[in-house]
């Protein structure tokens, strides 16, 4: 009996079925429409259908395993990085080694670029690509559960309220990251649940407690187990965000009325909009793996933030959204800060923030500011004045 039928992505032999299935399936096809012709994908997509069903059977022909299929998404990922971004860049990569599995600790703003451009990253560098951690809700959507799962992605369950059911399914889901460490196989996980949606990173210890939950009863002492476990923090940068404005309207509602409850489809808008959308210059700086004495999972933690925040690469939409900031909330003393303001991507920047800014109601301008501006202020260890 397999202890991760559950939640581990699709093997081998699992493949070519569900590749078949989806095949037959008008959402997958408009989809994939949507990538290849948006504007006719949209208005005509009973007429497009049959011609991406064409394409992607000759495409996927051959394609009987796991390994096969990664050669096919790269094309994809390849299409989506030239299309939607300005350029990618990275760092850190000469302090890891192709021949071994890494535990990736990401930080996390979108939900499905974020683990894609990672794994791009090493896929064009040598290495292997990673099994990706997602949340089930995005399992409501039958159409992703099937291509993340055949993407590599394993599931991990959310709004647990029973202790005895958050136990089970923490340990199995430690299990599975241990196992697939030792098998060779590296992960994606995100730092803490959801994106940070403010531009705040910040490592939630009880992630790192999961780690370790299945190795208890091993007698194996914490602070080997992360070791063994080669933890890699790596920090992601968008110079723009596709989902900013969304995310901007989510935080406004939270603050002013203390909640948000999300449209049955809001996810799956986000992942269409986040693949497709412009992100400008992108840049996954990865850490050197964790190798400390760490007493405590808290202690991981930090670890992990302070490596994030060395790795993470201002844009000039960080600083002017910070500069903005500073005007819209003089009472928080944000103080003046030095930077190039001649370097490439300014002006660009500078139109492309005032031009947003214009797109959304004034409530929603700290949020938006705050999202891009939050890095700096991280970055610089600024303290930011309380105010009533």
């Amino acid at each position: 009996m397999d202890p991760f039928a559950e939640i581990r992505p699709y093997q081998d032999d699992e493949v070519r079925p569900v590749l078949d299935r989806l095949l037959t399936d008008n959402h997958f096809l408009d989809l994939m429409g949507r990538f290849r012709v948006p504007r006719l994908s949209r208005w005509f997509p009973f007429l497009i259908r049959p011609l991406v069903r064409h394409r992607m059977a000759r495409e996927i022909r051959d394609v009987h395993c796991v390994d096969d299929l990664q050669q096919v998404i790269a094309r994809y990922v390849d299409h989506a990085v030239e299309h939607t971004t300005s350029g990618l860049t990275h760092s850190g990569l000469e302090q890891l080694s192709p021949n071994r599995a890494y535990l990736f600790v990401s930080n996390h703003r979108d939900i499905v670029f974020d683990p894609t451009v990672v794994n791009y990253m090493l896929w064009h560098n040598g290495f292997g690509t990673s099994r990706i951690a997602i949340g089930d809700n995005l399992l409501k959507n039958p159409l992703f559960a099937e291509m993340m799962r055949l993407n590599k992605s394993f599931v991990v369950k959310r709004n647990l309220t029973s202790p005895r059911e958050m136990r089970d399914v923490y340990s199995t889901l430690s299990a599975f990251v241990n196992h697939s460490i030792e098998e060779g196989h590296s992960i994606w996980i995100a730092q803490r649940e959801g994106r940070a949606k403010d531009g705040i990173d910040a490592t939630d210890p009880a992630i790192i407690k999961m780690f370790y939950m299945s190795q208890k009863t091993s007698g194996d002492a914490f602070q080997d187990v992360i070791r063994r476990l080669s933890i890699v923090p790596v920090s992601i940068a968008y110079e723009y965000d596709p989902c900013d404005i969304a995310k901007a309207w989510e935080l406004e509602e939270r603050g002013r009325t203390g909640a948000y409850v999300k449209t049955d489809t809001e996810d799956s808008e986000h992942i269409i909009r986040g693949i497709t959308g412009f992100k400008g210059r992108v840049h996954v700086g990865f850490g050197a793996p964790l190798t400390g004495e760490y007493e405590n999972a808290k202690a991981v933690a930090q670890a992990i933030d302070t490596a994030i925040l060395d790795a993470y690469k201002l844009f000039p939409t960080h600083h002017l959204a910070y500069e903005r900031l500073r005007e819209i909330q003089p009472e928080k003393g944000y103080p003046v800060l030095s930077w190039d303001e001649n370097q490439a991507g300014v002006e660009p920047a500078r139109r492309w923030l005032e031009g947003h800014l214009a797109q959304c109601p004034e409530a929603l301008h700290p949020y938006l500011l705050g999202m891009y501006a939050n890095p700096v202020i991280r970055k610089y260890g600024i303290e930011v004045a309380e105010t009533q």
